[in-house]
């Protein structure tokens, strides 16, 4: 006799598989489906309760984990065993956190500054992707609880400005927890799909969607027209959130009372009561016009007036995020028809207030803000199901990718807000003569050189035949699949010798932070568009110098003794100028030597055909 699954949370006939839409979030994480009767989105709860599980995960002392608002209660009590705000550490290394070491209450090790970070709880080490699958395995688990199913299938979202090395890292966390992650979205676009259940086929709006939850921020520019949803420009600060406004008001308490910086560092307790009374206070400001609180004997008091003034810098941040999101996306404020308020920091009045006086408009923030990102991941999770066609979704790369090339500079194949799923190839070539191999090296930015953007891996094309410098033809091709995740294929065109890999992120390879490098692009871009200049100069002068001394090793018998003297010094002089940073006299010298000897090298290569073709007929 044949079983029929039956859910018995909705009582409705199940599908052998279930695609689940899960919003891993820095505070908060949450699961959602496609109710199989209404065909609408809902996020899953037992009776009664949230659908929010805090993304806290508590080790006892026997190494055993528990998940959520259980682990919450050990915040206070252990908070060395006790682990918030994971999502700030995915694909960061100790160099990218140090200066913010201090925010968190457990032990992050500065064991080595280039490679992923490490937290250690008792005697047992574990890395930002374990401490993520730990929470995907509970949501994994509360949803197979409610809907008594299997879940092996999930989207998944992260934020925009998330980079390859944090969305493969949240790939593998889905994997650590038993889950084959069937897609990467971005948590802005998994908003306006919620919001664009109901939007009109015939419609043609562009919205803005502003994205602040508790430890990242990000904002994109969307066109949804005919069931597209085309995403314009995202920009944002991987580094920004709720929590920040928390630690407003804790220096501002530990001001008010004296406290010193040695006290928070040195008692973990008391620092997490701290943070936890001023995350109680900005959820009680939402609502009234201040604050009173006491935490040993200390008076923690705070006026909604005194909090606004606190966090207008962070929300003023993100007003110039907005700014650079519009002219990326060649837009103006009268140009955003809607805004979409997503993530539960955009219930702070202010907040409201003054995304709404930047677009010129009132927020739209009716469905809920603490869900709207996992709905739309069910939706999204939905279409890739096979049973929603009427929506389509393009998603872009928000940072630049290209490899390094002579000097240093960076040679972008895939500019940013290219659209995903996305192929680009270029030709290259080698540089002397029999080389045998290619040093490839990968970079995702913004500036010209790659020493000022975020390198995320490096290989060798090997086995390239002996050929002399320049007839090597060795095609690189990039392939960003439809989660954001790169792979990298050279192949020399004459030999077919080739290669490809998969670029497996190697965490925290430069200090920079992701979402400073179109801050720095901008503001070194006159600077950097004249290194280029004088680094592409350089490096024309050095392989003339190259090719030329080469040349005359070959035939310094045929030349007379006034063309190598000529040469000689046109060379020495070229030289010296490229020990100069002087881009016009570097290139001044370059066509000096190139008019001396371009006559005497069209003579020898004519002489030497003349020669060849002796004899024979045409």
């Amino acid at each position: 006799m044949a079983k029929i699954p039956i859910n018995i949370a909705t009582g409705s006939l199940q599908k052998d598989e279930m695609i689940v839409g899960i919003d891993l979030g820095t505070t908060n994480s949450l699961v959602a489906i496609i109710h199989p009767d209404t065909g609408k989105p809902i996020v899953l709860k037992e009776h009664n309760s949230s659908a929010l599980v805090p993304s806290i995960i508590h080790f006892d002392k026997n190494a055993n984990i528990v998940v959520g608002d259980e682990a919450k209660q050990f915040l206070i009590s252990e908070p060395q065993q006790t682990i918030f705000s994971a999502k700030r550490l995915m694909g960061k290394s100790y160099n990218d956190i140090k200066q913010r070491a201090d925010f968190f209450s457990y032990k992050i090790l500065d064991d080595d500054t280039e490679s992923l970070v490490k937290i250690q709880v008792g005697n047992k080490f574990y890395s930002p992707v374990d401490l993520s699958s730990f929470i995907l395995k509970e949501l994994k688990a509360r949803a197979e609880h409610i809907l008594k199913t299997p879940v092996n299938k999930a989207v998944i979202t992260v934020p925009a400005y998330f980079n390859d090395a944090q969305r493969q890292a949240t790939r593998d966390a889905g994997k650590l927890a038993g889950l084959d992650v069937l897609r990467i979205i971005n948590e802005p676009t998994a908003a306006s799909l919620s919001y664009g259940m109901g939007i009109n086929k015939e419609e043609n709006k562009i919205i803005a969607v502003y994205d602040l939850g508790g430890g990242t921020f990000d904002v994109s520019i969307l066109r949804i027209a005919g069931g597209i949803f085309d995403v314009l420009s995202t920009n944002g600060n991987t580094y920004l959130g709720g929590d920040d406004m928390d630690k407003t008001i804790v220096d501002f308490w530990m001001k008010k009372n004296g406290m010193t910086g040695e006290e928070w560092l040195l008692h973990d307790s008391l620092k997490q009561q701290l943070r936890l009374k001023a995350e109680e206070a900005k959820k009680h400001l939402s609502v009234l016009d201040s604050y009173t609180g006491v935490l040993h004997n200390a008076e923690l008091n705070i006026t909604k007036n005194e909090f606004n003034q606190l966090i207008a810098p962070l929300i003023e941040s993100t007003l110039q995020n907005c700014k650079s999101a519009l002219k990326d996306a060649e837009l103006t404020v009268n140009d955003i028809e809607a805004v979409v308020m997503v993530g539960g920091s955009t219930r702070v009045p202010l907040v409201k207030e003054k995304v709404g006086a930047f677009f010129d408009q009132k927020v739209n923030d009716t469905v809920n803000p603490d869900e709207v990102v996992a709905l739309g991941a069910a939706i999204q999770a939905d279409i890739l199901a096979g049973n929603n066609r009427d929506l389509l979704l393009l998603d872009i790369t928000p940072l630049s990718l290209g490899l390094e090339t002579s000097g240093g500079l960076m040679d972008v194949l895939i500019p940013r807000n290219t659209k995903i799923p996305a192929k680009a190839a270029r030709q290259y070539t080698t540089q002397v003569d029999g080389q045998p191999g290619m040093r490839i090296s990968v970079y995702q930015g913004e500036r010209d050189m790659v020493k000022d953007n975020r390198k995320l891996a490096e290989f060798i094309l090997s086995g390239i035949p002996g050929m002399p410098a320049g007839m090597a033809k060795v095609e690189i091709a990039f392939l960003i699949n439809a989660d954001g995740i790169l792979t990298v294929a050279a192949k020399e065109l004459r030999s077919g010798v080739q290669q490809s890999i998969e670029v497996k992120p190697q965490y925290g390879l430069t200090d920079t932070d992701v979402e400073k490098m179109l801050q720095d692009s901008l503001l070194h871009a006159k600077d950097d568009i004249a290194t280029r200049a004088l680094v592409e100069a350089k490096t024309e002068a050095e392989q003339l110098l190259k090719t030329t001394e080469g040349f005359l090793q070959k035939n310094a018998s045929a030349l007379s003794q006034q063309e190598l003297l000529q040469t000689a010094a046109a060379m020495q002089a070229l030289q010296l100028a490229i020990t100069m940073d002087d881009k016009n006299l570097v290139q001044s010298k370059t066509e000096e030597l190139n008019n001396i000897s371009r006559p005497y090298a069209e003579r020898i290569m004519d002489d030497a055909i003349a020669t060849a073709m002796k004899g024979k007929k045409l």
